[in-house]
């Protein structure tokens, strides 16, 4: 098989803005993250894993290149200094176990510094999924329907069946392959669409190649890894701890936050008005979409910011018809935008990979993430995650 990643912009955004506040705060940071599937009737081959683990080793000899970094230094919150360390890294393919001692054939951990194991997530996720769909099936036919799809979906944004403002392609980690996102970025990249706005790419090296604007945030780990990290910290203050070091590295700059790491409810009592002012909007991942929504702007209201100055972000399995149904709800309330993963990435005759690959250990002391929706976190230990929702309820009640 062809390599799959061939360049090392090939991952998130959010993946480089994490980076750069990693490697000026918390260099010495260890992570441990372990690659779960959760489609109950995957089985993956030892011909697979065995291609998964070429892949990957491949992916490991990457270097940035200099029209790369200087692509980079465009963006304008990214600093001389990381840059300079990009320039010296590259992935260890050593910090890497990948074997078939899983139930679903193929179990993958990454163990090291923060700084390396942070930056495998996005490509070692697209690897297994395009490796496990070319494998499995006929891929030509299943390509055939992807492209199929893909122009039904462009149709209806050009005839206004769906309204959906600002919306940007997320789905790097769980495509179908690099000729699909690929073809998806170029095809919306192209067109023009009535009440709807094609903004840009979470994948950097397609917002490169494509000249659209490379989107993201923050993810979880940045949460789980700054509050619960450091020993010495109370779990239940995770977020503030996390946007403090935030506001520490951009300022005002790229400050969209996420908000259901440690529940919603939990965040809402560390987004008062310094950072519900600095940063420019909140992204929903989990719980119920409008329930969120109007929870936010409630709590805009509360500390007199308008909410209509102010965007909420959706990008939790979202489809056209439901981001249609989101905007229509909140349109003229605040600002609406979506990232849009599978549906766009990964719409086939074949049903999609449910996988992921999560931080389950930071500094040798497990992490946690407590959502909005049950059953999205993936902690090794049940004993902690009990701990982290007692340090949540005290603190919600006190």
């Amino acid at each position: 098989m062809k390599q799959i990643i061939v360049s090392l912009l090939e991952t998130d955004l959010y993946k480089f803005s994490m980076g750069q506040a990693i490697y000026h705060q918390f260099p010495d940071y260890r992570t441990t993250w372990t690659f779960k599937c959760r489609n109950t009737d995957v089985q993956f081959t030892a011909e697979m894993v065995e291609e998964i683990r070429n892949q990957i080793h491949a992916y490991c000899e990457l270097s940035f290149t200099e029209e790369e970094l200087a692509y980079l230094s465009t963006i304008k919150w990214f600093k001389s200094s990381y840059i300079d360390f990009l320039r010296l890294w590259h992935p260890r393919f050593e910090d890497f176990v990948i074997t078939t001692d899983a139930e679903c054939g193929l179990a993958v951990e990454t163990s090291g510094t923060w700084l390396n194991t942070s930056m495998y997530e996005i490509p070692t996720l697209a690897i297994i999924n395009e490796v496990y769909f070319r494998m499995q099936y006929e891929y030509d036919r299943l390509f055939e329907s992807f492209e199929r799809r893909l122009d039904e979906k462009i149709d209806w944004l050009k005839s206004g069946k769906y309204t959906i403002s600002a919306f940007s392609e997320f789905g790097l980690r769980r495509r179908l392959s690099a000729e699909a996102q690929e073809l998806a970025v170029r095809k919306l990249s192209e067109e023009k669409f009535a009440g709807s706005t094609f903004v840009g790419t979470s994948n950097v090296y397609l917002a490169k190649k494509y000249g659209v604007t490379p989107v993201g945030t923050m993810a979880h780990e940045w949460i789980m890894c700054v509050g619960q990290g450091n020993h010495k910290h109370n779990p239940a203050y995770s977020n503030w701890y996390a946007l403090d070091a935030w506001v520490k590295e951009y300022g005002i700059l790229n400050g969209t936050a996420l908000t259901d790491a440690i529940t919603t409810d939990c965040f809402l009592r560390d987004f008062r008005l310094t950072y519900a002012t600095l940063f420019s909007g909140v992204r929903h991942d989990s719980g119920d979409p409008k329930e969120w929504g109007d929870k936010m702007i409630a709590h805009y209201n509360k500390l007199g910011i308008d909410g209509t100055t102010k965007m909420l972000l959706f990008s939790d399995s979202l489809d056209f018809e439901r981001a249609d149904d989101l905007f229509r709800y909140f349109n003229g309330r605040v600002k609406v935008a979506f990232g849009i993963g599978t549906y766009i990435a990964n719409d086939t005759d074949a049903p999609a990979l449910n996988i992921v690959m999560k931080t389950t250990a930071c500094n040798g002391q497990d992490v946690a993430k407590i959502s909005d929706t049950p059953g999205k976190g993936m902690c090794k230990n049940p004993e902690y995650v009990e701990y982290l929702k007692r340090c949540i309820d005290w603190r919600m009640k006190h």
